[in-house]
């Protein structure tokens, strides 16, 4: 007889549930009690990830358990919060308890990586989804936001950008190169490299940030509209992994890295007199860093080529609807 749903949760999420003390109630009743402190508030998200839309559904059921919670607290780092909670929803096609233990693997090594208690959650029978909602802590009043960015602020993006969109492109056939820059790609898609700690060390340098899910330009632009203001990116500037360098041609890797999705990194301005104290700060937890461009008073976003001209890119940023 198959396990039950109650067994399953058991079996292979329960490790992770008995460690925190903030965490008064967790799975195993109607709902989690957590402990909250004075001087702390409450940062909240959610995530839908949907088998055929988000992941193809014949993706290592370890490498999806990752990536779900890995771009949960990408959200945590955009806000620089520190992530403590998890609720976690499966909707399975049939009861496979061989894809769940493998799920779980992957969802449990990158919570124990960073001290994440998961408090409850739901399994159900239905189409391969997978749904967290994700809970952090910040001080009163630190938290970072969209709305901050200021005329003369400089642009920086975290790591390299456009990875996770080529290996999506290998993975439906649209991409063909070396196996070596292929496995860098398809990495880069099933297991984004999330930097919590970024997000922490941005906390009063930063005026604005967001993390890069839907693309640059797509993501960049939610800044630009909730500040009230334009910018402009020198397309030379933003950072390009070796792989992508060697793989494809210049125009190519700058569509990917401007338009594709699922990169994960952050995307964030500070004041031009942060510069130093920017690097210096990325420097000590070795974690690139470029800047790209300029906040602008005038709305609009202008791509701008080495040669003056504004670049097009010939594909759109990541669309849920």
């Amino acid at each position: 007889m198959p396990a039950s749903e109650f067994e399953l949760i058991n079996k292979y999420f329960q490790d992770l549930t008995d460690k925190d003390p903030s965490v008064k109630c967790g799975i195993g009743d109607d709902a989690a009690i957590i402990q909250i402190p004075q001087d702390k508030e409450v940062v909240l998200s959610m995530d839908t990830l949907l088998g055929g839309t988000h992941f193809p559904v014949d993706t290592r059921p370890v490498d999806i358990g990752y990536k779900a919670l890995a771009v949960n607290l990408s959200d945590m780092a955009a806000m620089g919060a520190v992530p403590k909670w998890v609720l976690l929803s499966i909707s399975l096609p049939e009861n496979n308890e061989a894809w769940l233990k493998e799920f779980a693997s992957g969802f449990l090594d990158l919570a124990r990586q960073h001290s994440v208690s998961l408090i409850g959650g739901d399994m159900s029978r239905g189409a391969l989804s997978i749904t967290i909602n994700i809970q952090g802590l910040v001080s009163v009043d630190s938290a970072l936001k969209r709305d901050g960015a200021q005329k003369d602020d400089l642009i920086y993006v975290t790591g390299t950008l456009g990875d996770a969109g080529a290996g999506l492109d290998i993975i439906q056939g649209k991409l063909s190169i070396g196996n070596e820059c292929a496995e860098f790609f398809l990495k880069s898609l099933n297991r984004p490299d999330v930097s919590v700690e970024a997000g922490l060390r941005l906390r009063g340098l930063a005026n604005s940030t967001i993390d890069i899910s839907d693309g640059l330009i797509a993501d960049l632009g939610h800044i630009l509209d909730a500040s009230h203001v334009g910018a402009e990116i020198e397309v030379r500037k933003i950072p390009l992994s070796e792989a992508m360098q060697q793989c494809v041609d210049e125009t190519t890797a700058w569509n990917y890295a401007l338009t594709s999705g699922d990169d994960y990194k952050l995307c964030f301005t500070a004041s031009a007199e942060q510069h130093e104290q920017v690097i210096s700060t990325f420097k000590k937890i070795n974690i690139p860093v470029s800047c790209i461009g300029k906040i602008k008073q005038e709305a609009g976003l202008q791509l701008k080529t080495p040669e003056g001209t504004c670049f097009e890119p010939s594909g759109k940023s990541y669309q849920h609807f």
